[in-house]
Protein backbone atom coordinates (compact mmCIF):
# COMPACT_ATOMS: atom_id res chain seq x y z
CA UNK A 1 0.00 0.00 0.00
CA UNK A 2 1.12 3.29 -1.04
CA UNK A 3 0.80 5.95 1.36
CA UNK A 4 -1.26 8.28 -0.22
CA UNK A 5 -3.83 4.84 -0.33
CA UNK A 6 -3.41 4.67 3.67
CA UNK A 7 -5.13 7.95 4.21
CA UNK A 8 -7.98 7.13 1.81
CA UNK A 9 -8.68 4.31 4.53
CA UNK A 10 -7.63 6.16 7.05
CA UNK A 11 -8.47 10.17 6.76
CA UNK A 12 -6.96 10.85 10.32
CA UNK A 13 -3.79 9.98 10.98
CA UNK A 14 -2.65 10.33 15.29
CA UNK A 15 0.82 10.66 15.71
CA UNK A 16 1.45 10.31 19.36
CA UNK A 17 5.15 11.58 20.76
CA UNK A 18 6.34 9.69 23.35
CA UNK A 19 9.20 9.30 25.81
CA UNK A 20 9.84 9.57 29.39
CA UNK A 21 9.73 12.80 31.47
CA UNK A 22 12.36 15.41 29.74
CA UNK A 23 12.68 14.12 26.41
CA UNK A 24 10.89 16.71 24.51
CA UNK A 25 7.35 15.43 23.97
CA UNK A 26 5.62 18.88 24.32
CA UNK A 27 7.88 21.33 22.10
CA UNK A 28 8.19 18.55 20.05
CA UNK A 29 4.55 17.50 19.62
CA UNK A 30 3.68 21.20 19.37
CA UNK A 31 6.28 22.13 16.71
CA UNK A 32 5.58 18.94 14.88
CA UNK A 33 1.61 19.87 14.92
CA UNK A 34 2.51 23.07 13.34
CA UNK A 35 4.28 21.51 10.47
CA UNK A 36 1.84 18.90 10.29
CA UNK A 37 -1.44 21.59 8.78
CA UNK A 38 -1.32 23.10 12.18
CA UNK A 39 -3.03 20.00 13.71
CA UNK A 40 -4.87 20.07 16.77
CA UNK A 41 -1.86 18.99 20.06
CA UNK A 42 -3.18 17.38 23.23
CA UNK A 43 -0.69 17.69 26.06
CA UNK A 44 -1.38 14.36 27.90
CA UNK A 45 0.33 15.76 31.11
CA UNK A 46 -2.52 18.43 31.45
CA UNK A 47 -5.20 15.26 31.38
CA UNK A 48 -3.82 13.90 34.58
CA UNK A 49 -6.19 14.15 37.63
CA UNK A 50 -5.05 16.29 40.63
CA UNK A 51 -4.15 13.18 42.72
CA UNK A 52 -1.94 11.90 39.70
CA UNK A 53 0.02 15.37 39.96
CA UNK A 54 0.20 15.72 43.58
CA UNK A 55 1.82 11.91 44.12
CA UNK A 56 4.47 12.76 40.97
CA UNK A 57 5.26 16.74 42.72
CA UNK A 58 6.18 14.64 46.02
CA UNK A 59 8.18 12.55 44.18
CA UNK A 60 5.44 9.16 44.36
CA UNK A 61 5.70 7.07 40.86
CA UNK A 62 2.68 6.68 39.39
CA UNK A 63 1.59 3.21 38.67
CA UNK A 64 -1.04 0.92 36.58
CA UNK A 65 -4.26 1.89 38.56
CA UNK A 66 -3.35 5.73 38.14
CA UNK A 67 -1.90 5.60 34.43
CA UNK A 68 -4.90 3.60 33.16
CA UNK A 69 -7.80 5.80 33.96
CA UNK A 70 -5.55 9.02 32.50
CA UNK A 71 -4.86 6.72 29.50
CA UNK A 72 -8.55 6.20 28.97
CA UNK A 73 -9.15 9.96 29.39
CA UNK A 74 -6.22 11.10 26.79
CA UNK A 75 -7.65 7.96 24.33
CA UNK A 76 -11.25 9.45 24.22
CA UNK A 77 -9.51 13.05 23.62
CA UNK A 78 -7.36 11.68 20.68
CA UNK A 79 -11.10 10.35 19.23
CA UNK A 80 -13.00 13.47 19.95
CA UNK A 81 -10.29 15.44 18.32
CA UNK A 82 -10.37 12.87 15.34
CA UNK A 83 -13.93 13.11 15.00
CA UNK A 84 -13.86 16.86 14.76
CA UNK A 85 -11.81 16.67 12.00
CA UNK A 86 -13.60 14.28 10.31
CA UNK A 87 -17.29 15.72 10.89
CA UNK A 88 -15.70 19.56 9.76
CA UNK A 89 -15.14 17.42 5.97
CA UNK A 90 -18.40 16.22 6.24
CA UNK A 91 -20.22 19.65 6.90
CA UNK A 92 -17.89 20.39 4.38
CA UNK A 93 -19.42 17.90 1.79
CA UNK A 94 -15.80 17.24 0.56
CA UNK A 95 -12.87 14.81 1.12
CA UNK A 96 -9.55 16.84 2.37
CA UNK A 97 -7.32 17.58 0.00
CA UNK A 98 -4.59 16.35 2.21
CA UNK A 99 -4.23 14.36 5.23
CA UNK A 100 -5.57 15.49 8.70
CA UNK A 101 -3.94 14.78 11.75
CA UNK A 102 -4.04 14.32 15.34
CA UNK A 103 -0.69 15.18 17.64
CA UNK A 104 -0.67 13.95 21.11
CA UNK A 105 2.48 14.15 24.00
CA UNK A 106 2.16 11.30 25.96
CA UNK A 107 5.08 9.04 27.73
CA UNK A 108 3.03 6.42 26.41
CA UNK A 109 5.80 4.19 27.90
CA UNK A 110 4.73 0.54 28.10
CA UNK A 111 3.55 -1.54 24.97
CA UNK A 112 0.02 -2.22 27.08
CA UNK A 113 0.04 1.69 27.48
CA UNK A 114 0.29 2.38 23.91
CA UNK A 115 -1.82 -0.31 22.84
CA UNK A 116 -4.66 0.78 24.76
CA UNK A 117 -4.15 4.33 22.96
CA UNK A 118 -4.28 2.33 19.88
CA UNK A 119 -7.23 -0.17 20.02
CA UNK A 120 -10.39 0.51 17.98
CA UNK A 121 -14.00 -0.10 19.39
CA UNK A 122 -15.39 -2.97 17.59
CA UNK A 123 -18.15 -1.42 17.31
CA UNK A 124 -16.95 1.53 15.38
CA UNK A 125 -15.92 1.91 11.85
CA UNK A 126 -12.07 3.00 12.76
CA UNK A 127 -11.30 5.85 10.72
CA UNK A 128 -7.56 7.14 12.06
CA UNK A 129 -4.29 4.76 12.27
CA UNK A 130 -1.71 6.11 14.86
CA UNK A 131 2.06 5.83 14.76
CA UNK A 132 4.25 6.57 17.88
CA UNK A 133 7.11 8.95 17.18
CA UNK A 134 9.77 7.34 20.24
CA UNK A 135 11.77 10.38 21.12
CA UNK A 136 15.10 8.66 22.90
CA UNK A 137 17.64 10.42 24.97
CA UNK A 138 20.39 9.36 27.13
CA UNK A 139 19.81 9.75 31.48
CA UNK A 140 22.66 12.37 31.36
CA UNK A 141 21.10 14.60 28.61
CA UNK A 142 17.73 13.94 30.81
CA UNK A 143 18.83 14.99 34.11
CA UNK A 144 20.17 18.01 33.11
CA UNK A 145 17.12 19.01 31.21
CA UNK A 146 14.38 18.00 33.89
CA UNK A 147 16.31 19.56 36.84
CA UNK A 148 16.68 23.18 34.64
CA UNK A 149 12.64 23.14 33.92
CA UNK A 150 9.81 24.10 36.02
CA UNK A 151 7.45 21.39 36.02
CA UNK A 152 5.18 19.02 38.24
CA UNK A 153 7.26 15.97 37.90
CA UNK A 154 9.56 15.39 40.44
CA UNK A 155 13.54 14.92 38.92
CA UNK A 156 13.60 12.49 41.44
CA UNK A 157 11.02 10.21 39.29
CA UNK A 158 13.17 10.25 36.54
CA UNK A 159 15.10 7.10 36.87
CA UNK A 160 11.51 5.07 37.81
CA UNK A 161 10.00 6.10 34.59
CA UNK A 162 13.59 4.51 32.69
CA UNK A 163 13.04 1.38 34.75
CA UNK A 164 9.47 1.50 33.35
CA UNK A 165 10.01 2.25 29.84
CA UNK A 166 9.67 -0.29 27.22
CA UNK A 167 11.15 1.02 23.63
CA UNK A 168 8.71 0.40 21.10
CA UNK A 169 10.14 -2.17 18.71
CA UNK A 170 9.45 -0.42 15.79
CA UNK A 171 9.68 -3.58 13.83
CA UNK A 172 6.34 -4.73 15.48
CA UNK A 173 4.36 -1.56 16.55
CA UNK A 174 3.47 1.21 14.76
CA UNK A 175 6.49 3.01 15.43
CA UNK A 176 9.14 5.52 14.49
CA UNK A 177 11.84 5.73 16.93
CA UNK A 178 13.69 9.46 16.75
CA UNK A 179 17.16 10.98 18.57
CA UNK A 180 16.16 13.64 20.51
CA UNK A 181 19.64 14.24 21.59
CA UNK A 182 20.19 16.58 18.62
CA UNK A 183 18.68 20.41 18.25
CA UNK A 184 14.72 21.08 18.92
CA UNK A 185 14.40 21.96 15.21
CA UNK A 186 16.53 18.93 13.68
CA UNK A 187 14.17 16.38 15.51
CA UNK A 188 11.40 17.95 14.08
CA UNK A 189 11.96 17.88 11.09
CA UNK A 190 13.09 14.07 11.16
CA UNK A 191 9.85 13.23 12.98
CA UNK A 192 8.12 15.26 10.14
CA UNK A 193 9.77 13.44 7.11
CA UNK A 194 8.73 9.90 8.56
CA UNK A 195 5.26 10.37 9.69
CA UNK A 196 4.78 11.93 6.11
CA UNK A 197 6.15 8.86 4.51
CA UNK A 198 4.95 6.29 7.16
CA UNK A 199 3.06 3.21 5.94
CA UNK A 200 1.00 0.90 8.95
CA UNK A 201 2.83 -2.10 9.15
CA UNK A 202 -0.39 -4.02 8.34
CA UNK A 203 -0.39 -2.22 5.19
CA UNK A 204 3.54 -2.71 3.73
Amino acid sequence: MRVEDTFRVFPVRVVVVMGVSGCGKTTIGMKLAHRLNDAPFIDADALHPPQNVEKMAKGIALVDSDRWPWLACVRSEIDTEANKLLSSQESAGSQPAEPMYVVCGCSALKRSYRELLSRSDPEIQQMHDIVFVYIDVDRQELVRRVTQRKHFFNPLLLDTQLDTLEPPDTTREAAIAIDGSRPVDKVVADACRQVLNYIPKVSQ
